[in-house]
Formats: structure tokens, C-alpha cells, sequence
């Protein structure tokens, strides 16, 4: 067992101290991810790597009633927080911009973790929110691709999948996404 989840259990069991032990631990791993997302940003971006991990941080732990079961469930959180702080951004800029005229673009034009448009980003939550009512695992290979900017082999390790799975599941996913964007442009 590591000690990130030797950790992560003390927090479920209730250790306030326990959040403050893990951050040092999965900061650097946090930062990284979050560094690879934003690489692919435009230029002036205003969201920076280390502002993403800190708010997405903040949000974990933040309220103190988060409880992680593992390493993995941990990272998926993780997931989703940076998640929804990009999606919030991106409605903030278009917001910005008085809501504009959204232009959707094929799903074969996104590239994993690229330097999205607002709009694009959008786009692509929206139709990211339908998958996933329908096919939840694809959904989170998706998310974590995507808006992290994991690797296949990293989205399977974090989600406990074989890599085969997680590829089945992120062609599948491509797929479907290319059907509903595609139909939507």
C-alpha cells in the first residue's frame, strides 16, 4: 500500500491533518498534469498550471467532507475538479464576449488536450455530459484524456482498467462524440 493511500485512508477515516500530509505527495503529480493541459493553451492564457492544481486543491479538500477510497478515486476527483474549473473558465470568457455566435467544429478537428476555444470546450462538455449519462466508463477515459491530459495507459491505471478496456472504451468514446459533434455542426 503507498502512502498516498495509506493517507487517503486516514482522511476517509476521518484525520483533518491527513489533507495537509497529502498534498506535498500528489502535488507534483497534480502539477504535471495539469502542466500538460495547459501547454496546449492559447498564448495569454490567464489560467496558469499551478492556479489549476490550487483551485482544483482548494476544491478537494476544501470543504472537508471529501472522502477518497483509493489513489484512483482520488486522481478521478481530481479529474473532474480541473474538469469543471476549465469548463467555468471557458463559460466565463464566452460570457465575456456577450455569448457570441458558438461555431461547433468536427469532432476529427479536437485533439486531445489542445489549445481549445472556449467555445470548442463547450462543445465538447456538452456533448461529453450526454455520453456519460449513457456510457459512464468511456465518459471518464474521456474526461481524463482530454481535459487532464492523461496518457491511455495513465487514464487505465487511474480508473483501474486494463489497457485494453480503457482503449475499447476510448474508441468507442471518439466515436460517439464524432456521431453527436459532427451532427451538431
Amino acid at each position: 500500500m503507498s502512502e498516498v493511500t495509506r493517507i487517503l485512508d486516514r482522511a476517509s477515516d476521518g484525520d483533518a491533518g491527513a489533507a495537509e500530509e497529502l498534498l506535498p505527495l500528489v502535488y507534483d503529480e497534480l502539477r504535471r498534469l495539469a502542466a500538460q493541459k495547459m501547454a496546449h493553451e492559447a498564448p495569454g492564457q490567464t489560467l496558469q498550471p499551478t492556479a489549476l492544481v490550487h483551485e482544483a486543491w482548494l476544491r478537494l479538500a476544501g470543504s472537508g467532507t471529501e472522502r477518497w477510497d483509493n489513489r484512483g478515486h482520488f486522481f478521478a476527483a481530481a479529474a473532474e475538479a480541473m474538469r469543471r474549473i476549465l469548463i467555468e473558465n471557458a463559460r466565463r470568457k464566452a460570457r465575456l464576449k456577450h455569448g457570441g455566435h458558438f461555431e461547433r467544429i468536427p469532432f476529427e478537428q479536437v485533439q486531445v488536450a489542445t489549445d481549445s476555444d472556449p467555445a470548442t470546450l463547450l462543445s465538447m462538455d456538452e456533448a461529453l455530459g450526454k455520453l456519460a449519462a449513457e456510457h459512464p466508463q468511456p465518459a471518464a477515459v474521456v474526461r481524463l484524456r482530454f481535459f487532464v491530459g492523461l496518457s491511455l495507459p495513465e487514464a487505465a491505471r487511474v480508473l483501474h482498467l486494463s489497457e485494453s478496456t480503457a482503449k475499447r472504451h476510448w474508441t468507442f468514446a471518439r466515436a460517439w462524440l464524432f456521431q453527436r459533434l459532427a451532427g451538431d455542426a
